[in-house]
């Protein structure tokens, strides 16, 4: 069984807990070391426990609590060389970083970590595949667009943590600069909540459940967000959210 909550994720900041029968992990830190340590409490989790962070990517909102997660809590980092070299400045002093190429897969006890190269406008991003007992969770944000082998990963998922960044009305209409709404909706961007949930729909048949994750504040909403997953995907696939201003509830893929 595998055991997870989103702590945040939004463009506010993300962070996910996956947890296996033996190994304790964090994917991102885009919040403060206090932040993520009082969440875990509530799921009755000590932060001292987990046995590694993930970074998915440079950007602040999954990185800016990285270096005192490593240097406060103890736990060593795992993060691609581009990635860190794009942060590392900002994080602050990391000692022995453990480097993954995306396309890679880590080991930690009897769970592996399979890592996928993502073409979203950081650095040398992945996302991962969490995988214990031929059970599997995708952490899946900030993806750009559908890329190949996006498909066949999602099919093969069991539970999956998918970006369902904005909504194309709120974003056209909006006040954001006429830049920022051609990176957000470029292929180096984000999904919106319609091309989210028509991944799903058509490729993923075994989920049970999907979350959604990094909802923008200003061009999403999440009854939005849900109301377009639900109407698209379908009833019976168990649907939440992955909240921008706590933690989620908790989820089981058995």
């Amino acid at each position: 069984m595998i055991f997870t909550c989103s702590l945040q994720s939004g463009s506010n900041g993300n962070c996910f807990y996956v947890e296996t029968p033996d190994a304790r992990l964090l994917v991102d830190a885009g919040l403060s070391g206090k932040a993520a340590q009082e969440r875990l409490v509530q799921h009755q989790r000590d932060i001292h426990d987990v046995d590694a962070l993930l970074i998915t990517h440079d950007h602040s909102d999954h990185t800016c609590g990285a270096g005192v997660f490593h240097r406060k809590f103890h736990l060593p980092l795992y993060i691609s060389k581009g990635s860190f070299n794009a942060c590392s400045a900002k994080i602050g002093r990391v000692d022995h970083p453990h480097y993954f190429r995306p396309g890679a897969s880590l080991r930690f006890n009897t769970t592996s970590v399979h890592t996928i190269p993502t073409p979203h406008d950081g650095r040398e991003g992945a996302a991962f595949i969490i995988e214990h007992d031929n059970k599997r969770l995708g952490v899946f944000t900030d993806l750009g667009h559908n890329f190949p082998g996006l498909n066949h990963a999602i099919a093969n998922l069991d539970a999956l943590y998918l970006e369902s960044n904005y909504d194309p009305d709120m974003l056209d209409h909006g006040d954001y600069p006429a830049w920022l709404k051609r990176r957000i909706t470029s292929d180096k961007g984000h999904l919106s909540n319609q091309q989210a949930a028509t991944l799903v729909a058509d490729h993923a048949k075994k989920l049970q459940f999907l979350a959604l994750a990094h909802l923008s504040q200003h061009n999403n909403t999440p009854e939005i967000a849900l109301d377009t997953a639900r109407k698209t995907i379908g009833p019976h696939t168990t649907i939440a959210l992955a909240p921008r201003s706590g933690p989620s509830k908790p989820f089981y893929v058995r």
